[in-house]
C-alpha cells in the first residue's frame, strides 16, 4: 500500500469515527470497577480515591483520598487508639438506628452493598450509585439507603466528592428511627500530619472559629481540616499544605448541621443532634454533602463560594428500568436533566 493511499484511508477513518460514535477523547472522569466490590474513581487516568464495599468491610468507605499533590489526605484508623479501626478514611456509620449501633465494628451490625445502579464515566463528573442495606446483629435490615457519589474535577488538581443519600425504611417496615447521637452519618479521618494534636493542622468552621473546643457540637454550614502532608521521594521529599472542606447542603433538614470534631484528626456531620428523626415509609430522608479537596489552607471566601454553588446545584434522581435507555437497567442523572427528558 502506497503512503498516499494510507494517508487517505487514515483521513477517511478519522472522518467516519465521530459518526459511528467512537470516542475522540478519553473521558475526563472515569469509574473503573475492581475485584471485591471496589471502584476506582479517576481524573485523567489518575486515581483520586477508591470505593470499598466488600464483604470483609463492616461499613463502606473511600480510601485512599489523594490531594492535588497526590499526597494522602486521609488514613485508616486512629493514630493512637487501636479501638478506632472503624475510622476508615471517609466512611458511613450511625451510632443509633432503632437503638442499634452502626458506628463501631464490635456491635455485629453491617452496612452491605446489595447492588449497584450506575457506574458512569463522563466529562464533567463520574457517578457511582449503589444501594446499601443496614443489617443488625440478628441479620435484620433496619435501614435502606441509596448512595450516589459524584467525582467532580476542579482547577489545579483540586476536586469534589459529592454525596446524595436517600434513606427509607426497608420493605415490610413502616418507619425507622435515627436516634439522638453526635456520631453519624458521614465522617472523615484525616492524615496524622493534618490533625491538630498529632500534626500541625487546623480545624476551621464557617463561623470563622477554629479548634475542637470552639467547634464541637456547634452549627456550621461547612467544616474544614487542613494541614501539612508529605510529597515526593528521597531527598526531594517535602511538606505542602492541603485539606478537605466538608459542606452541608441548605436543603438538608437541620441545616446548618452540628459537627463532631476532634483535634486528634477527624470531623463528622452530626445529623442526630439535637434529637431523634423518624423516617416513615413513603417519605424518605434525603441528605446531601460535599467534600472539596483543595490546595493550601482553607480560604473562607472560596469555601463560601463553593458552598453557594453546591447549594444551587440540582441533586440526583435514579431512572428506573424502562426509562434508563438501551443496555442500562438504571440511569442516574441530575434532577434538572431528568425533568428535561
Amino acid at each position: 500500500m502506497t503512503p498516499w493511499i494510507l494517508k487517505l484511508l487514515t483521513g477517511l477513518f478519522l472522518l467516519i469515527v465521530p459518526a459511528t460514535g467512537f470516542a475522540q477523547q478519553p473521558p475526563h472522569c472515569e469509574l473503573i470497577p475492581l475485584p471485591g466490590r471496589r471502584v476506582s474513581l479517576q481524573i485523567d487516568g489518575v486515581e483520586q480515591t477508591q470505593w470499598h464495599a466488600g464483604l470483609q468491610d463492616p461499613h463502606p468507605f473511600l480510601f485512599p483520598v489523594r490531594g492535588p499533590s497526590g499526597a494522602l489526605l486521609t488514613r485508616l484508623g486512629h493514630p493512637g487508639a487501636p479501638d478506632h479501626e472503624h475510622h476508615r478514611s471517609i466512611w458511613l456509620g450511625y451510632q443509633n438506628i432503632d437503638e442499634q449501633d452502626f458506628w463501631t465494628d464490635s456491635a455485629g451490625t453491617r452496612i452491605r452493598q446489595t447492588h449497584w445502579y450506575d457506574y458512569r464515566s463522563g466529562t464533567d463528573e463520574a457517578i457511582l450509585a449503589v444501594r446499601l442495606g443496614w443489617i443488625d446483629a440478628d441479620a435484620k435490615e433496619r435501614l435502606d439507603q441509596d448512595a450516589i457519589i459524584a467525582l467532580r474535577p476542579r482547577d489545579a488538581g483540586e476536586y469534589e466528592l459529592e454525596f446524595h443519600f436517600t434513606l427509607r425504611p426497608p420493605d415490610g417496615r413502616s418507619s425507622v428511627t435515627l436516634g439522638q447521637t453526635s456520631l453519624g452519618l458521614l465522617a472523615v479521618r484525616v492524615s496524622e500530619s493534618i490533625s491538630e494534636h498529632f500534626g500541625r493542622g487546623q480545624l476551621t468552621g464557617s463561623s470563622g472559629r477554629t479548634g475542637e473546643a470552639d467547634l464541637f457540637g456547634q452549627p456550621a454550614a461547612w467544616m474544614d481540616y487542613s494541614g501539612p502532608v508529605a510529597v515526593g521521594r528521597g531527598s526531594g521529599r517535602r511538606m505542602v499544605t492541603e485539606g478537605i472542606t466538608f459542606h452541608d447542603h441548605p436543603d438538608n433538614p437541620r441545616y446548618p448541621a452540628r459537627w463532631h470534631v476532634r483535634s486528634d484528626g477527624w470531623m463528622g456531620v452530626s445529623f442526630g443532634r439535637p434529637g431523634p428523626w423518624v423516617i416513615r415509609s413513603g417519605d424518605p430522608l434525603i441528605l446531601r454533602y460535599l467534600l472539596h479537596i483543595h490546595r493550601g489552607p482553607v480560604d473562607a471566601v472560596e469555601a463560601d463560594r463553593v458552598h453557594r454553588t453546591f447549594a444551587a446545584r440540582a441533586g440526583f434522581t435514579i431512572l428506573p428500568p424502562g426509562k434508563s435507555g438501551p443496555h442500562r437497567r438504571y440511569r442516574v442523572q441530575r434532577a434538572t436533566d431528568a425533568a428535561a427528558d
